[in-house]
């Protein structure tokens, strides 16, 4: 009640027939998260504008998909997790376009219904989505991981994988079923890749009478030399030969070409096209900016990379237009990498300049300065590899620092016990209690 009565209090600061300022934030992942954290005590009218009702722990998305975690443990409600912010509103509706000459946001509701969102500072941390390179037909045989439906299909797709070898009356068949491929060597394919190892060598242990799971083939293919390539070379080559130990088989210098329900086609640095036999393929090899960043763009003359992100100020504001802030990993400032501390610190600082804009204050913003807090991926249990600047941990202090970092992050005090629980047993006895998955219908459902 005491947070409630303050917060209350500070909101009726201005006089009734003040307008307070208003600000648009479009995305609630950590970005939008932490911009509307930062604003909680500023005398502003704050929409978070969000596609989907839940704020989702991004990082842990494969332990979703693995079935260690549960949706509701990486994926909050905003207006849970916002409900003691009493300046902020939150709408589910998907931002379509920007009229930066009128300060307006265009977005459309699920129905289909228009809406348009004046504006006085908008905040833009839409994050980003899976690419194709071009190819995104791949996407209907080769789901990427980037929101919580794509979880829960690679979950239906893994598991199910193993029930159609167990009833699978051709070897050649059943050796498909039992092929998985991952295409993208970065920390989500190494995750991957190693909880699928994990479920057929341990999770499954005894549990059909026709295959042998710890038969399942894991293939990870990535363009590159090396997996983890942003973690430095002893941190790539410990991490390899952990994946190789676990029995995953390592694709390097390779370029998917093909994709179907049966399978992939990699080219190899020779020239050579290969054709690997696999019913499930699943994509972690590229991100690009959803549309309405290039909207974005247009609507404000900013440049943009190839992947869509858009080029900002040291501020994090567009060039002539200071009430612009972009953040996150659409937003293109020095190579910083898509990494959830990015989006946590580049939202709180347009928040709080934002805040202190309302403020009155006439000191010019300090440039936005990233401060790293390294990066860490999850290999199977008891090994890690962690990178904090010139810190380089694996094996089992690697995974102990990793578990530290993640329940640092974790949103919600529920979600940090309840993860807590879930990673007890698995680690103790490698058992899965989310492993539940729905069975598509229709012509689609006889599909990897």
């Amino acid at each position: 009640m005491a947070h409630q009565d303050e917060s209350r209090a500070e909101a009726a600061e201005l006089p009734a027939h003040v307008t307070p300022r208003r600000v648009v934030i479009v995305g609630g992942g950590f970005a939008g998260l932490f911009a509307a954290r930062a604003l909680r005590r500023a005398p502003v009218a704050v929409t978070l504008l969000d596609r989907r009702s839940h704020h989702l722990f991004q990082p842990l998305l494969y332990q979703c998909a693995a079935g260690i975690l549960s949706e509701g443990q990486i994926a909050q409600p905003l207006r849970a997790v916002l409900r003691r912010h009493h300046n902020v509103s939150c709408l589910l509706a998907e931002a379509t376009d920007v009229d930066a000459g009128a300060r307006v946001v265009h977005a459309r509701r699920p129905d289909g219904s228009e809406l348009a969102l004046p504006y006085d500072d908008l905040i833009v941390a839409v994050g980003m989505r899976q690419s194709y390179f071009g190819h995104d037909e791949f996407a209907e045989h080769a789901p990427g991981m980037k929101t919580l439906n794509d979880a829960l299909d690679i979950r239906r797709r893994l598991y199910r994988a193993f029930e159609m070898a167990e009833t699978a009356a051709d070897p050649e068949e059943r050796r498909q079923w039992l092929t998985f491929a991952l295409v993208g060597g970065g920390p989500t394919g190494v995750e991957l890749a190693g909880q699928i190892r994990e479920i057929a060598g341990h999770t499954l242990d005894r549990e059909f009478r026709t295959i042998n799971p710890a038969e399942a083939r894991v293939l990870l293919f990535e363009g590159s030399d090396e997996v983890l390539g942003a973690f430095g070379r002893p941190l790539t080559q410990r991490a390899a030969r952990t994946l190789e130990s676990l029995g995953v088989e390592l694709r390097l210098g390779t370029r998917v070409t093909g994709v179907d329900a049966h399978g992939l086609d990699v080219l190899d640095r020779d020239g050579t096209t290969t054709r690997f036999a696999a019913r499930t393929v699943l994509w972690t090899a590229g991100v690009e900016a959803p549309p309405i960043a290039a909207a974005l763009a247009r609507a404000t003359g900013a440049q943009t990379d190839r992947a869509g992100r858009i080029a900002v100020q040291p501020d994090l504001t567009l060039p002539g237009h200071p009430e612009i802030r972009v953040t996150g990993d659409v937003m293109g400032l020095d190579r910083l990498p898509g990494l959830a501390e990015v989006a946590m610190q580049t939202g709180a600082y347009a928040g709080r300049h934002v805040r202190h804009s309302v403020e009155g204050r006439k000191k010019k913003p300090r440039p936005f300065r990233y401060l790293d807090l390294g990066s860490a991926a999850y290999i199977c249990r008891g090994r890690a590899v962690v990178k904090v600047g010139r810190l380089h941990l694996s094996g089992f202090l690697g995974w102990l620092v990793w578990l530290l970092i993640h329940l640092a992050f974790l949103t919600g005090f529920r979600s940090r016990i309840g993860a807590v629980l879930s990673w007890s047993v698995v680690f103790a006895s490698g058992a899965r209690r989310e492993r539940a998955f729905g069975t598509p219908e229709g012509p689609a459902a006889g599909k990897g």
